[in-house]
């Protein structure tokens, strides 16, 4: 062999023997002696302290993540146990961040040249980790030698498997503070759950229970990765249900979930979902949760839900945009069976025991007809709302003839609007606008309202005598008021109110009683009640500072005028009207006598002067004392009253009533 030859072989076994001596080297090396330098460059590129405390071994495994030639370097996987990295000084979730039982994984090797350190299949067992977030926005999990200089190293994770595990995490943002423990399933699962957890803790005051199962494996990298979730936990008295997939949970871009909600009140779901909801009886719904989240903000879609609001049902989808400057919630609500009693919560009418029902303090005095639970409006700049609701059937008392209702809800930097409010009433239609603005301490409210072709038997249908009665009720009314409950508003409102019947047939029976005229009544009562011809009913309130005051207030028909003055007061809820009903015709034995409406909305008082009733009677005994006959003459109603001008009553009425700005006075 020549000496060039044997340079040759020498060389090249010498340049085989380095890679065989280093395998062998990391074969035999006793890998806890690394450990201080580890632990050293670990706690220098993190700014935390890092220990391993137990054993430190390392094993290799081949890659089947990689192609070509890389496939045939096989990858370090080392293993260590007893391992801790510590929180900031700052945490108040304990001195540790990061407790580990017992941890392995591979190292792609290729990324550390550029100081990246890439970790697949990482396996952890008995974790205790703790994430913690201040209120100025610093968080532990961020890793940072100074609070300026960013460490030159990252770290990615791959594949991770969790064995057992406990975390806490603490946001006073949010008001959360989360504890939950996991651990292995077997692998018997047919939905891919492999993890199973409790939770606890509180969030916003309110206790956190529950439990439910992940996926096991959880990759934390690779895109379109489907994530199993399902989890049932109590939040306060809230029942929350999820089942379904997360698509890259580190890097969340979607979430499909069926998800179930139940609870005393809509309300209280804000300080878990941030979305403004109206006080409402008990609900449980169900529907389908979808989630699109980027960079930009995010989009949550609850779809084709279905559930009960006391004794109604609801359904429709609501999406919720998050967006600059306040997030948009909109969408549609059904209900076919909407039963009236439950709309009393959400515009604060509903009774004390339904208040108690719903966790809301009995605040409606006994006498008190108006409703003086306030609104509160801090929240009304959670969020902006544009939501269509219809009530395609209403279930309610048979003496009110509402029959549906169609609104759209608006909310605008803190502005809420009804634009319309629909019902069907009586065969007709009663429209409202109406506006809410919330911007200062004290709600101003505008309402216009208009009625239009009520027809008057099924105003009154379980008045067996209006059943027969012919004609149409129209009126409007424009308001305004300040005030956080409508009681206050009510009671400070100015405007006009005006309403008006139309030409056609009034139970005379219904006239006849007012004007007391006995023998009529009787004789309706025994052998049926007739119809007389309305020629116009027209009426004009004029409103001050809460109190209505009548500018006039006439009926007119063939038989008699009758005419109502007097006030309303919003505010006291107290009336004080007189009712007037003339007879046109000759009418003997009349004990017809003005009426009075007086007391309360709560306890009204109806009856007769009986001044001019008394002096009547007196007047026909003393007759009757000198001569029988005589004693009629006294309860005959000549007839004498002259008939109304329809046409300019009528003409008043359409002029379409005006109101002030709210929190000004009507001016003359």
């Amino acid at each position: 062999m020549s000496r060039t030859q044997k340079i040759i072989m020498w060389s090249t076994l010498g340049l085989l023997a380095i890679p065989i001596l280093c395998i062998v080297f990391l074969l035999t090396f006793d890998w806890n002696r690394a450990r201080p330098w580890i632990n050293e460059r670990v706690s220098d590129a993190t700014g935390r302290v890092f220990e391993i405390r137990g054993d430190l071994n390392l094993d290799w495994k081949r890659a089947a993540e990689e192609d070509g030639w890389h496939a045939w370097i096989p990858w370090p996987r080392p293993s260590a146990s007893d391992i801790v990295l510590s929180n900031p000084d700052w945490a108040r979730t304990g001195p540790q961040m990061v407790t580990l039982k017992q941890v392995a994984f591979s190292i792609n090797p290729w990324p550390l040249l550029a100081k990246k350190v890439v970790l697949h299949e990482l396996d952890v067992d008995g974790l205790a980790l703790g994430l913690e977030r201040t209120t100025d926005g610093k968080n532990n999990w961020t890793f940072k030698k100074n609070d300026d200089e960013p460490s030159a190293w990252a770290v990615e994770f791959g594949k991770l498997v969790i064995r057992q595990a406990a975390l806490r995490y603490l946001d006073p943002n949010i008001k959360l503070d989360l504890k939950a423990t996991a651990q292995t399933l077997n692998d018997n699962n047919p939905k891919g759950y492999g993890l199973q957890f409790t939770a606890g803790g509180s969030y916003n005051n309110a206790p956190i229970t529950g439990g439910g199962k992940t996926g096991g494996i959880l990759s934390l990298k690779e895109k379109g990765t489907v994530f199993p979730v399902q989890a049932n936990v109590h939040i306060g008295k809230n029942i929350i249900g999820v089942e379904g997939n997360v698509t890259q949970p580190t890097a969340v871009t979607a979430i499909d979930l069926h998800l179930t909600l139940a609870g005393p009140s809509m309300a209280n779901l804000y300080p878990l979902t941030g979305v403004l909801l109206p006080d409402t009886p008990p609900y449980a719904t169900k529907g389908h949760l979808i989630g699109h989240l980027n960079a930009d903000g995010s989009n949550w879609k609850y779809e084709k839900f279905t559930g009960k609001v006391g004794e109604s049902d609801l359904a429709g989808t609501l999406e919720y945009i998050v967006q600059k400057p306040r997030p948009l919630l909109r969408g549609e609500m059904v209900s076919n069976q909407l039963r009236l009693e439950d709309l009393g919560a959400v515009v604060k009418a509903d009774s004390n025991a339904e208040k108690k029902n719903r966790d809301a303090k009995a605040v409606q005095p006994d006498a008190k007809a108006l409703p003086v639970e306030q609104f509160t409006t801090d929240k009304w700049d959670a969020l902006d709302a544009d939501v269509k609701f219809t009530g395609r059937k209403i279930v309610r008392d048979a003496a009110l003839p509402i029959d549906d209702l169609v609104t759209e809800i608006h909310m605008k930097d803190k502005v809420l609007t009804l634009t319309p409010l629909n019902f069907g009433v009586a065969g007709g239609n009663l429209t409202s606008n109406i506006t809410l603005n919330g911007q200062s301490n004290v709600i101003q409210a505008q309402i216009k309202t208009a009625a239009r072709h009520l027809k008057i038997k099924q105003l009154f249908p379980t008045l067996e005598s209006m059943q027969a009665s012919l004609g149409e009720v129209n009126a409007d009314a424009s308001l305004s008021g300040t005030g956080n409950s409508i009681a206050a508003m009510v009671g400070s409102a100015n405007g006009e109110v005006k309403g008006a019947v139309t030409e056609g047939s009034v139970s005379k029976f219904i006239l006849e009683a007012a004007g007391l005229n006995v023998p009529n009544a009787v004789f309706a009562k025994l052998f049926g009640d007739k119809q007389v011809q309305l020629n116009c009913l027209a009426a004009d309130f004029d409103v001050k500072s809460g109190l209505m005051q009548t500018e006039y207030f006439v009926m007119d028909t063939d038989d008699a005028v009758v005419v109502v003055d007097g006030t309303i007061n919003l505010s006291t809820e107290a009336m004080n009207l007189d009712v007037r009903p003339k007879t046109k015709g000759l009418r003997i034995i009349s004990l017809r006598s003005p009426l009075y409406v007086k007391g309360t909305f709560k306890n009204p008082d109806i009856g007769l002067y009986k001044g001019a009733l008394v002096a009547k009677a007196g007047g026909a005994i003393a007759l009757g004392v000198l001569a029988p006959l005589a004693a009629v003459v006294p309860l005959i109603n000549p007839g004498r009253t002259e008939a109304i001008d329809c046409a300019k009553l009528l003409a008043d009425y359409r002029e379409k009533p005006k109101a002030p700005p709210p929190g000004q006075k009507k001016v003359d």
